[in-house]
């Protein structure tokens, strides 16, 4: 493509080749020839006069689509699918009367993109398979590796940097179940006609009810789908569209607080997405390290949750069998939507699978909170020794207060532990206290929750995808 025209940056930039050939003229034109074809031997089996030569010469075309000739047919008819009729007659002229018929616009347009959204699915599942797997080794790494945990972005009773992996790793999940469970619900639309009462195949079998009845199942069968949608008008159901969108804009709600918490987290300099050697972080700012692939990840998560506005409305403002206003709609946003969350996911199997953490700066930080964290169980010691509780806990208030002042206005380091150890109140020394500064002391169950989390939930996900896992994730700006 030249430099003087419109060029898609999700195309461009963001989506796998493997996602870009799913909503390709190819994938398209190639799966409407297979339609007809599956429609034609249906016709046949069930006793319409098509013949084996016929079949043969529709497969033998079945690949090597004359492009220019439905071109030039497009621009004199201006209809695409009967320009393909026409360029797939041009090819097989033995079966050219019989391509296409009783058939609708719909059966190849909407059983194609039933066909191809469920491909895209499939290739989405196995990039989300991967990142759940990819942030499962991390937190088995990183379990027992204590950090600060925010409630409000304030400090808060800490956790460790494996636990905190489970959460992005638990909204994966339901982002997996939610696939899964509306991968196995497409059906293909079959072939209803018009206004889907199969009035013409009436016609075409002398109203044979028991032959028309296994017209569509015969055709699912050909195309790998267990079932058609039971009823329809001339369109399958553009609520379907709606449930598929809304799956990738839950991926992209995951993603995107994923990658928000590793932004925040890189500007704490306590994790960090990989940065090559030859990266630039800014023009200006030779020393920067910025998170450009988690805003990224922000920046793409945000379009797809918008984009799925655009089905829900389509389908809701379908008339009766149906209208063309979904069209142009649907050529946008659902190859949009695939393709952006497919950048999404290839750039957070990249960023976690090189995320970078810096122990040393957890521990300073949570080291200069631990203090006012742990007065609880210094409160406890000291009435273990024979103190006042509800004197000890106004001292502790007091001194807590003034440490935290200390910080705020003056700049200085946390020194609570000090100003403890010289109020008689305590009776403890300033090594007393240190000995209660054990990190490990203070996040609870974290290691355990891991563990169960990764054992119980994960492994058997990641063992019931196995062949899906080993993908890397190429980026390429």
């Amino acid at each position: 493509m030249g430099n003087d025209r419109y060029q898609s940056p999700l195309s461009e930039r963001y989506a796998s080749k493997e996602m870009q050939y799913i909503f390709s003229p190819d994938m398209k034109f190639r799966t409407w020839r297979k339609l007809w074809i599956a429609l034609a031997e249906t016709e046949k089996e069930l006793g319409l006069n098509i013949t084996d030569e016929q079949i043969k010469e529709l497969k033998a075309h079945a690949e090597d689509i004359n492009y220019e000739v439905a071109k030039e047919r497009e621009k004199v008819v201006r209809h695409d699918v009967m320009s393909h009729v026409y360029a797939y007659g041009q090819q097989c002229p033995k079966a050219k009367g019989i391509i296409h018929l009783g058939a609708t616009s719909c059966y190849v347009g909407d059983n194609t993109d039933i066909i191809v959204m469920s491909e895209a699915l499939k290739l989405v599942k196995t990039k989300l398979v991967n990142v759940i797997d990819e942030l499962s080794r991390f937190a088995d790494t990183y379990k027992s590796q204590p950090t600060l945990a925010f409630t409000h972005f304030q400090p808060a009773q800490p956790t460790t940097v494996g636990k905190r992996a489970t959460l992005w790793m638990q909204e994966f999940l339901m982002d997996l179940e939610d696939l899964e469970y509306v991968l196995s619900t497409l059906k293909l639309l079959g072939s209803k006609g018009t206004t889907g009462t199969q009035a013409s195949f009436l016609e075409l079998f002398d109203g044979n009810q028991e032959k028309i009845d296994r017209i569509d199942p015969m055709i699912a069968e050909k195309m790998g789908f267990d079932a058609c949608y039971p009823v329809s008008g001339q369109t399958y159901s553009r609520k379907v569209d709606t449930r598929v969108l809304n799956v990738l804009a839950g991926i992209a709600a995951s993603a995107h607080k994923f990658s928000n918490d590793i932004r925040l987290l890189q500007h704490l300099k306590e994790v960090e997405e990989p940065f090559e050697k030859t990266q630039i972080g800014s023009s200006a700012m030779a020393y920067k390290r910025n998170p450009m692939r988690s805003e990224r990840i922000a920046s793409l998560s945000r379009y797809v949750m918008i984009d799925a506005l655009n089905p829900a409305i389509t389908s809701a403002t379908q008339w009766f069998e149906r209208t063309l206003d979904d069209s142009a709609n649907k050529r946008l946003s659902v190859p949009e939507g695939f393709l952006a969350v497919d950048g999404i996911l290839d750039l957070c199997l990249n960023v976690v699978d090189g995320l970078v953490v810096y122990p040393k700066v957890i521990e300073k930080r949570l080291l200069s909170e631990l203090p006012f964290m742990a007065t609880e169980n210094i409160m406890m010691d000291a009435v273990k020794a024979g103190g006042d509780r509800q004197e000890l806990h106004e001292r502790i208030r007091e001194l807590s207060m003034e440490a935290g002042r200390n910080v705020k206005e003056r700049g200085l380091d946390n020194n609570l532990l000090e100003l403890i150890a010289e109020d008689p109140a305590f009776n403890m020394s300033l090594e007393d206290l240190k000995e209660t500064m054990d990190p490990a002391k203070y996040v609870g169950r974290s290691k355990v929750q891991v563990e169960a989390f990764l054992e119980k939930v994960i492994a058997p996900v990641l063992e019931r995808n196995k062949e899906l896992l080993g993908v890397k994730a190429e980026i390429t700006v």
